[in-house]
Parts: structure tokens; C-alpha cells; sequence
């Protein structure tokens, strides 16, 4: 089965992640997405990052019903911080009969040379790459091995979402019915 491996720290899960997973198995060859929470990006600085548990339960709670998307905890149980080949390596030896590929960003692939081990990605996974605002797709740089999605841009961020929560403001639309609710009632993103 062709299944797309969609990391983020999804803090929060919003409806732009939703609707690039739902592109994804609507106009190409995968199956599926797995939401793959990471614990820790090791390019990012942790800042705002809630707790693994509250970001794994959001997924749960956005993705219900959808039988096309999955969370994927195994990354809590990695060494971290967690990098995306070992993941890759683990996830292959763990389910052999599974065709992994990547979702993700243009904007990461300004910065694709910083991961690790990543000519051995570009050589073994297909990326399957969606727009992102100040990308410019023709001067991108490792392009190789890419699937260049015609997703609709999607501007909203999950920084622009902890920001709204924490100046007050009524996000509700911006986020996958329960999401909010959840946020709302375990009192999350407002210090």
C-alpha cells in the first residue's frame, strides 16, 4: 500500500494540514496519510511546543472517522530528537509491504540539506511536496525524486492559531470540529 508519511509537530492540528492529507489521497497514487507527531524537530527551537500527548490527541480527535488518515506515534519511542531517516528506516523494517513516502513543504526544502542523511532520502523516497507562501517552486533547490502537489495554498499556520488562542480570539473555523473544543476545555495555548 502506498502510504504518505506526513511529520509535523501539528501544535495544533489545524485544517490546512487536513485539507493538504485530504489533497494528497484525492489526486495521487498514495492510499493513505499517517500523521507522524514529532516529539521534537531538531531545526526548530522548542518554544510554544505543548505536550506529545495533547498534539497525539488532537490528531486522533481531527483525523476520526477518516479511514484514510492515521496518527503515528513512533517517534516518542525513538531517540531524540528524532530525524526523519530513522523514522524511514524503522517504519520500512517494521512494515515491509507498505510504500513509504513523504508529505511535506517547499519551505523545508530550503533547508533539506541540514537533514540527516539526506541524499540517502532523496534517493529512496519519493517527496511529495506542497506549496508554501515565499516558496518560489522554479528555484527550489533538491527537487529530485519530487511529486509537486497542485494543493490550493494554504496560508494558515499553526503559530498564527497559538498566537489567536492566546490574544482571545475565536479561532473555532480554523480548526477540525473537536479540535477546538479540546484546546478550549484542556486550556491549552493561552499563557
Amino acid at each position: 500500500m502506498k502510504t504518505g508519511l506526513f511529520f509535523g509537530s501539528f501544535n495544533p492540528v489545524h485544517i490546512g494540514h487536513l485539507a493538504i492529507a485530504n489533497y494528497v489521497v484525492a489526486y495521487t497514487g498514495l492510499k493513505e496519510v499517517w500523521f507522524v507527531v514529532s516529539p521534537q524537530n531538531p531545526l526548530k527551537k522548542k518554544g510554544s511546543l505543548i505536550e506529545d500527548v495533547y498534539r497525539l490527541e488532537m490528531v486522533d480527535i481531527a483525523i476520526r472517522g477518516d479511514d484514510r488518515f492515521h496518527s503515528c506515534d513512533i517517534e516518542f519511542h525513538m531517540p531524540r530528537p528524532s530525524y526523519t531517516i530513522d523514522t524511514l528506516v524503522y517504519l520500512r523494517n517494521r512494515y515491509p509491504r507498505r510504500d513509504f513516502a513523504l508529505v511535506m513543504g517547499a519551505d523545508n526544502l530550503l533547508s533539506f540539506d541540514k537533514w540527516k542523511n539526506y541524499e540517502e532520502i532523496i534517493k529512496t523516497t519519493v517527496r511529495y511536496i506542497y506549496n508554501r507562501p515565499g516558496v518560489d517552486r522554479a528555484a527550489a533547490p533538491f527537487q529530485e525524486n519530487t511529486v509537486w502537489l497542485e494543493a490550493p495554498l494554504m496560508e494558515i499556520s499553526s503559530t498564527f492559531i497559538r498566537s489567536a488562542i492566546k490574544k482571545g480570539k475565536d479561532i473555532r473555523h480554523f480548526l477540525p470540529p473537536g479540535v477546538y473544543e479540546y484546546i478550549d476545555r484542556m486550556n491549552l495555548y493561552r499563557k
